[in-house]
């Protein structure tokens, strides 16, 4: 599926295409009043087709308008050469486009439809006998190149999954099931349009043709990591939010590391199992019982999950302990901080998130702090220097743009200014997560590199906190598999918003006097310590 559907807006929910006088007053008319009546945006022309005439620009608009398109595929529906133009159409923007085809085998066998066989049998002009003459309108004024692109459009929407209208007893219950099918996929999909998700599409498809791979049958088990604020959970939303209707069931496990914390992990087998399973599963007696449950009830269903925020290995033991738990077909993805976890999980593959560029940081930005783009010009250069402290963290321009929606330039350049001596509590607050999760060594060796050794020489460094008895071999491994420091080039680095967090928890142990501190990095720092302490030492 392509790319651009989880980040389009879409005029309507679904698109009718149907051979008006087949079920115009009965099939299609019910199934339209229970679509709008659930709320699904359905466009449906209600004319009359007129015999010859191409199909109207303005149907051809409302196919790529709609985020999915019904075809009911009814015993006349081959005869109508405007039928047939919009199943083409239809066909193009499912292939172009992404979006959903449903395809209701009204009266008809698929095999029929597939095949092209009885008044699905298209002909051409110089072929003369009855089925012809049935056609005549289609074949009035069309060539061999309308009858292909005919042919090709009814064999596709033929090999979709849909439904057969003659495995019910009850229109009713088809409609319903139509209805829901539906309703469910719009509610997953605009979760993730409404949000205004930037810079998905190329990230999306990388990780769809290169990691997740859904054409491959078997299990999969894919990570992603990268440093808190960097847009992991957005992206993971965004993939199930796209390709949740292509399985069984979905189900997205939201902040497994809180959840974990504050309920048990029962809490998150119940609720794995309960959206499923579609049905309330509650009363797991343990972790163990759970993990006995979810791996014997989902051993047959090709599922994707999504376990989000993971900080322990045994949060991974127990709700997806293994590829055997899960049938063919199946996509687990998993984002954490920690790509150790995901080593140690066997992941078929990790994938490292990376920050916005500069052009969608600028789009980010404009979308929180304006509700438009671009942003207006006489705030781009403002703009600007908001992108360079947020160094593409998708964190800090969410919460610096609404921080700044509706505020005047001045307004903005105060709030610049304060930046570069005061960093944003609701950002330090998101990163500190990181380094609370760290053992004391691991914090000692962070707020060293932080205050004193961001893009030195790593074996230089090492040499140094090894006189400090800090371990930091295995410390700087840690740090960096928990995404809160780089190695590049054998230099150290980290993010410049986890540096000042560093700067943070320093000032924080005495923020009115430097001297007090634990470490001394600011010259300015520096210079009054030494002042006050040479003034001390004469007054002695």
């Amino acid at each position: 599926m392509a790319s651009t559907s989880s980040c389009r807006q879409w005029k309507y929910d679904v698109f009718l295409s149907f051979r008006g006088e087949d079920t115009r007053g009965g099939f299609t008319g019910l199934l339209y009043a229970a679509l709008n009546q659930r709320g699904i945006h359905t466009f449906m022309d209600d004319r009359e087709l007129e015999k010859g005439k191409s199909i109207r620009p303005e149907l051809l608009a409302a196919i790529e308008e709609s985020r999915s398109a019904i075809v009911i595929l009814s015993p006349r529906y081959a005869c109508s050469s405007w039928c047939l133009d919009e199943l083409v159409k239809i066909i193009q923007c499912m292939n172009e486009m992404g979006q959903q085809v449903l395809p209701v085998f009204y009266g008809v066998v698929p095999s029929v439809v597939r095949h092209q066989r009885g008044s699905f049998e298209l002909k051409s002009k110089r072929q003369e006998d009855v089925q012809v003459r049935e056609h005549e309108e289609v074949y009035g004024q069309n060539n061999e190149d309308s009858l292909n692109a005919w042919r090709a459009a009814l064999t596709q929407v033929a090999n979709l999954s849909g439904w057969d209208f003659n495995n019910y007893r009850n229109p009713t219950n088809l409609i319903e099931e139509i209805v829901n099918h539906i309703l469910k996929k719009s509610v997953y999909i605009s979760s993730s349009v409404d949000k205004g998700f930037i810079g998905m599409g190329s990230r999306i498809d990388d990780l769809l043709s290169n990691y997740i791979r859904p054409q491959l049958r078997g299990v999969r088990f894919i990570g992603i990591h990268g440093m808190r604020g960097i847009g992991k959970t957005t992206l993971a939303r965004a993939i199930h939010d796209q390709i949740c209707q292509d399985f069984d069931r979905s189900c997205f496990l939201s902040n497994v590391r809180e959840m974990s914390k504050n309920n048990g992990i029962v809490s998150l087998q119940e609720k794995l199992l309960s959206r499923i399973l579609m049905a309330k599963i509650k009363n797991i007696e343990d972790e163990y019982t759970g993990a006995a449950m979810i791996q014997r009830r989902l051993c047959r269903k090709k599922v994707l999950v999504v376990i989000d925020d993971v900080d322990q290995l045994t949060q991974l033991e127990k709700l997806a302990g293994s590829h055997k738990w899960f049938g063919p077909g199946t996509r687990i993805i998993i984002t954490t901080t920690d790509v150790q976890l995901l080593k140690a999980h066997d992941v078929d593959a990790t994938y490292k998130a990376n920050g916005l560029n500069c052009d969608e940081a600028l789009q980010l930005l404009s979308l929180k702090a304006f509700k438009k783009l671009p942003p207006p010009k006489d705030y781009l250069h403002l703009c600007y220097d908001i992108i360079g402290y947020a160094k593409g963290l998708p964190l800090a321009l969410v919460v610096l743009g609404s921080f700044l929606f509706g505020r005047s330039p001045d307004e903005w350049e105060s709030a610049i200014d304060r930046l570069k001596n005061t960093p944003d509590k609701r950002i330090i607050d998101v990163l500190r997560i990181s380094f609370d999760g760290l053992d004391e060594k691991d914090r000692e060796i962070f707020l060293h590199i932080a205050c004193f050794y961001k893009g030195k020489d790593k074996d230089r460094v090492t040499q140094i906190l090894n006189y400090c008895q800090l371990n930091p071999v295995i410390g700087l491994s840690v740090l960096a598999d928990r995404s809160v420091i780089t190695i590049s080039n054998n230099e150290l680095w980290m993010h410049d918003l986890l540096q000042e967090l560093g700067w943070e928890i320093v000032r924080e142990q005495s923020p009115q006097e430097p001297g007090k501190r634990s470490r001394l990095w600011s010259h300015e720092d520096i210079n009054n310590v030494l002042e006050r302490n040479k003034i001390q030492s004469k007054a002695w």
